[in-house]
């Protein structure tokens, strides 16, 4: 028999258009002599649908989509996910949609209740296996996070499956895939069951799931491996109840899964909150250079506009650069002084300021300023401004609340800048778009007289490597320091980490491409005593 996977981008809460698109794909597969579509966990509602969950009118609402579905299904299985209340009980399920009808219903056993998941706030656990019969194949389903642990899958095989089917909406981090591949290995060893794993592939707000969907067949052997990032109809045979090999796509690199992600969380979160496009400030440095870049990847020149706005700070070779990116990638750019405003300001405050000496109130000024241009233009044109910060400088607080961190998206939010460096010379290798002086010259925020950023931080390989060890792998001081960071650095780090969390919560919302970014999956308090290790 044939078997096909429908690896889609579904939008929460657009019930009639991924119905429509689960009915199409369903068309595709019967068209290819497919007897059974599976599709993506909550394929039906999109996921996470959030606090919508905890509202009878979204369960009814789903209910009546289903059966709407189910109608218009002839002569394929599809299996579709979606919520699925049942005696004052809440479940994540999947329902085999068959000759007209809801043919059977799994539901969710585990339900992940860590990093970016709260499915213990929306669900509840399912307990009995599903196994169907198709053509003389067993089939038995499983829920995405069901296959991280043994007890779905084992039910699944003592109920006589062959091949289990896993949908999932596992979002991308970097390297997920791997930890997919051993998981499923994992099951397979301990059942012995083929399985094949369809992942959902879109942007959802501060998650990007990549697709990614295959296959394995009982021994652990990857029969089949579908593309990355965008939609797909994946076909796969059975024959004598085993997976027969077919598709394997090739690998992509680090740099161009992360660049991915991020050219496709932009897209989503525009489309699919209708903006018209996005600005952003263009200063000649290099985190808003490759903003730049995966904003026009992701939606197009004639939706991007870029604003350079000087201050007497402001270096001519950051003119300059500046100029030349737009021009290399086609955008609107305009340049805005801000030093009759930055003059302005001064002229207000100065009997406040008054026997005070220039800090860092000054630089913020100038930033703030910014902040204000970009979101007046925002108001203006309705495009959403893109802030340009990196997760390095959120990491320690070193932005400016209401200054560059003001805007809706945070391309970069999850990016360390030793990545931002990776990213860049990836993109140009595609194809120059980002001037080489941008790359090599040391970075600056260009608030004072000869700033340099190590004026303030440890150098960035530093910093990022304390942070990844005390942000994503969670070690404790000792041991980062024992790991040969020094003393001073690690304990002037996590400082700057604890008091700049009143800063990370207002932030905008950003893509996620880390196994811990600065979003759902982090959680401190703001008001606190605790110092970590000191």
């Amino acid at each position: 028999m044939k078997l096909a996977v429908a690896q889609i981008n579904c939008t929460v809460g657009d019930l009639a258009g991924n119905s429509a698109k689960i009915l199409a794909y369903a068309e595709r597969a019967k068209l290819q002599g497919a007897a059974l579509l599976l599709t993506p966990e909550l394929s039906l509602c999109g996921y996470s649908p959030e606090d919508l969950l905890l509202r009878d009118g979204f369960y009814h609402a789903c209910k009546r989509a289903l059966h709407d579905l189910a109608k218009q299904v002839q002569d394929i299985g599809v299996i579709v996910g979606h919520p699925h209340a049942v005696g004052g009980r809440h479940c994540n399920a999947a329902s085999l949609l068959r000759d007209g009808k809801i043919a059977a219903t799994y539901l969710k056993h585990e339900l992940p209740n860590h990093s970016v998941f709260d499915e213990e706030r929306y669900f509840d656990h399912g307990t009995e296996p599903c196994v169907f019969e198709m053509e003389g194949v067993r089939f038995g389903v499983n829920i995405c996070g069901d296959v991280w642990e043994e007890n779905a899958a084992r039910l699944a095989a003592m109920a006589g499956a062959q091949v289990l089917l896993v949908p999932n909406a596992s979002p991308y981090h970097l390297d997920k895939q791997v930890l997919r591949y051993q998981t499923v290995r994992d099951r397979i060893a301990e059942n012995r069951l083929s399985v094949v794993y369809v992942n959902m592939v879109g942007g959802q707000d501060e998650l990007v799931f990549d697709g990614a969907s295959f296959a394995m067949d009982a021994q652990g052997r990857l029969t089949h491996q579908f593309a990355t990032f965008e939609e797909r109809l994946g076909l796969l045979e059975i024959r004598d109840g085993r997976l027969v090999p077919g598709e394997v796509v090739a690998e992509r690199t680090r740099e161009e899964s992360i660049y991915r992600s991020l050219c496709l969380g932009v897209r989503d979160y525009i489309e699919k909150n209708n903006f018209p496009g996005v600005l952003l400030g263009l200063s000649g440095g290099i985190d808003s250079a490759l903003t730049l870049a995966v904003a026009v990847d992701a939606l197009g020149a004639s939706r991007v506009h870029a604003v350079m706005m000087p201050s007497p700070y402001t270096a001519q070779i950051s003119l300059d650069d500046a100029q030349e990116m737009a021009t290399l990638l086609g955008v609107r750019y305009d340049v805005l002084d801000i030093k009759p405003a930055f003059d302005a300001y001064l002229d207000t405050l100065r009997a406040q300021f008054e026997g005070l000496p220039p800090d860092t109130t000054e630089e913020n000024i100038q930033a703030r300023i910014r902040g204000n241009l970009l979101m007046a233009l925002s108001n203006k044109t309705g495009a959403l401004v893109l802030t340009t910060g990196n997760k390095s400088e959120m990491t320690v607080g070193y932005c400016t609340l209401y200054g560059d961190m003001a805007g809706g998206f945070a391309v970069l939010k999850d990016v360390s800048k030793t990545w931002v460096y990776r990213l860049s010379n990836y993109r140009n290798s595609l194809g120059r778009v980002i001037p080489e002086r941008i790359i090599t010259r040391p970075p600056s925020a260009e608030l004072r007289p000869d700033q340099t950023d190590q004026d303030s931080l440890p150098p960035y390989d530093v910093l990022d490597g304390i942070m990844a060890c005390y942000v994503e792998k969670n070690l404790p001081v000792a041991e980062i320091v024992a790991r040969g960071y020094a003393e001073a650095d690690v304990r002037r780090v996590v400082k700057l980490i604890r008091i700049a969390e009143y800063k990370r919560r207002q932030s905008p919302v950003g893509v996620r491409i880390t196994s811990r970014g600065f979003g759902k999956d982090w959680r401190y308090p703001i008001s606190v005593r605790y110092e970590d290790g000191f």
